[in-house]
């Protein structure tokens, strides 16, 4: 059984000044509204419903984190003793780019995306999801950037690969690594970006996505040494 299938509802917030208190790695999962995030975690946690996937694309405005260990944390999230239980954090941020969104919102989400992206010392790797068939829009490439500058890992998820040929998936995947390779650093070195295919409807990728997400959060060398 994966570590995620532990993740439950911890706290939300809806600014800076909101966020947990805790020094545990976090994983940020962000991607367009219509990427399949939601989705994703929820296949990802063995859970149908720890991540809202809004009826209206968009329209949920709050970070989200669920805790890994303490499972029963997230009635009691202001109990030290509690909360020093909790081995990680998945973090699920809000969609972007949908239309309809007001611009108060638009820019109320772009302020704390980039302020919680470029600033959170806990934040420890960022997953990007973006769907196999429309992948670098301008505001993926938009997160990318914004989290590059920090030098920590990107993992890109390419959903809804279910939707490709076998040839069609393999070119999305090679041209997204060739693009991930070319963000490099004041020295050249390439950035650490990784990606892979997934479809949360067929269950493939699963088992890479997983390992990925548990060695990011410092949980899979605790997993070998048992």
């Amino acid at each position: 059984m994966s570590k995620l299938w532990q993740a439950r509802f911890f706290t939300t917030a809806n600014s800076l000044r909101d966020l947990p208190k805790t020094n545990v790695p976090e994983i940020a999962f962000a991607g367009r509204s219509n990427a399949g995030k939601s989705t994703a975690i929820n296949v990802l946690c063995n859970q149908k419903k720890l991540a809202f996937a809004s009826r209206t694309p968009g329209r949920t405005q709050h970070i989200n984190f669920f805790s890994i260990g303490g499972a029963h944390v997230g009635q009691h999230r202001h109990d030290p003793t509690n909360v020093d239980e909790i081995k990680a954090l998945l973090v699920d941020l809000p969609g972007y780019g949908y239309a309809e969104v007001s611009g108060d919102a638009k820019l109320h989400w772009q302020e704390l995306l980039g302020d919680y992206v470029q600033r959170r010392k806990q934040l420890a790797a960022l997953i990007l999801m973006m769907d196999a068939r429309r992948p670098f829009t301008d505001l993926d490439i938009q997160m990318l950037e914004w989290f590059a500058t920090t030098g920590k890992p990107v993992h890109c998820i390419l959903t809804k690969a279910d939707k490709l040929n076998r040839s069609e998936a393999a070119d999305a995947l090679r041209k997204t690594r060739t693009i991930l390779a070319s963000y490099v650093d004041e020295q050249g070195k390439p950035f650490p970006f990784t990606a892979q295919l997934f479809s949360a409807l067929k269950r493939t990728g699963l088992e890479e996505a997983d390992q990925r997400i548990l060695a990011l959060a410092g949980l899979q060398e605790e997993d070998t040494q048992k």
